[in-house]
């Protein structure tokens, strides 16, 4: 059983979220916006993984993924970042500032926990 950090200002997204990791036996903590996310895991450093969405108020996806890669103790954090909206370009970005996988919006479930299971073991 992980700890896991749902990044997520989209209540209803979040709450799917939270349902599919909790589902596969794990913790999931939440958060609604990135600063509240880095918040949590500047303070809680048992934390197994990261889903964020890009766009969050106060600090985005983008920016959370760019502290916590640049903190000793969360640089090898598994990170997933989700999208409705965004192009191949920026998947790319994402993916060069140190998101593990990238997800498009509306999420598949069986990806999610196949993206999942593979980050943790």
């Amino acid at each position: 059983m992980a700890k896991i950090l749902i990044a997520e200002d989209d209540l209803t997204s979040r709450r799917m979220l939270v349902k599919i990791v909790e589902g596969m036996g794990h913790v999931a903590i939440q958060a609604s916006d990135g600063e509240v996310a880095w918040g949590i895991l500047a303070d809680n450093h048992d934390i197994a993984m990261l889903i964020t969405d890009v766009m969050m108020p106060n600090l985005d996806g983008r920016a959370l993924i760019q502290i916590a890669r640049g903190n000793d103790a969360l640089k090898d954090l598994p990170i997933i970042i989700i999208s409705g909206v965004i192009k191949l370009e920026e998947i790319d970005y994402l993916l060069q500032l140190g998101a593990s996988r990238f997800m498009p919006k509306p999420v598949k479930v069986s990806d999610l926990k196949h993206y999942i299971s593979v980050l943790l073991s």
